[in-house]
């Protein structure tokens, strides 16, 4: 069988293994991502494989430089690639994706003993600061006034053409507040 022959064999032979699998995602026909998922959120990485066109006469290159794995130390990223490329070298000639993955899932503790736990450092502080209430502030949503047509129509109606109220709008009727509080008594002059 040629390489490409192979290498669609083996495509087709991941999808039906990954086929309800979130972690592992089919960029194309050569390249795929696999999320490797742990307790500890400090180990958790995503993988890129890509095969090249004499796959699986050599092996896939591997790369750890996806934005997700920023947390990862890169000794931890050396050594988890110079572990796989060993691997490959075992599986020349055969299909080697799915094997290479599980041998991750399986070693993955061995190979992460290095890694530090930034990432649940951060987190920690974060709850501190939150439970202390200092560095933390609550925003709360302002609800907007609902308003029904015929108010909304008022409130249009009392507004000129800039959105303004029009000059006046509170000045009070002289005539109006005369006639209502009474005319009063000039005085005399004594």
């Amino acid at each position: 069988m040629t390489c490409h022959e192979l290498q669609q064999e083996e495509l087709e032979v991941l999808e039906s293994i990954y086929e309800g699998d979130e972690n592992f995602k089919k960029v194309n026909d050569h390249s795929f991502q696999y999320k490797f998922l742990h307790e500890k959120a400090s180990y958790c990485f995503v993988l890129d494989i890509s095969w090249g066109e004499n796959y699986p006469e050599c092996i896939p290159t591997f790369s750890m430089n996806a934005f997700f794995n920023k947390h990862i130390v890169s000794e931890v990223k050396q050594t988890i690639i110079a572990s796989l490329c060993e691997q490959a070298e075992q599986w020349l000639d055969s299909a080697m994706t799915f094997t290479l993955l599980e041998y991750l899932k399986e070693n993955m503790d061995d190979l992460m003993k290095n890694q530090t736990n930034q990432l649940t450092t951060s987190m920690s502080e974060v709850s501190l600061k939150a439970e202390n209430g200092t560095d933390v502030e609550k925003k709360t949503k302002e609800r907007k006034e609902q308003l029904t047509k015929s108010q909304k129509r008022k409130i249009v109606d009392r507004l000129d053409n800039t959105g303004e109220l029009p000059r006046g709008h509170d000045w009070i009727d002289v005539v109006k507040h005369l006639s209502q509080i009474g005319g009063q008594k000039q005085l005399t002059e004594s």
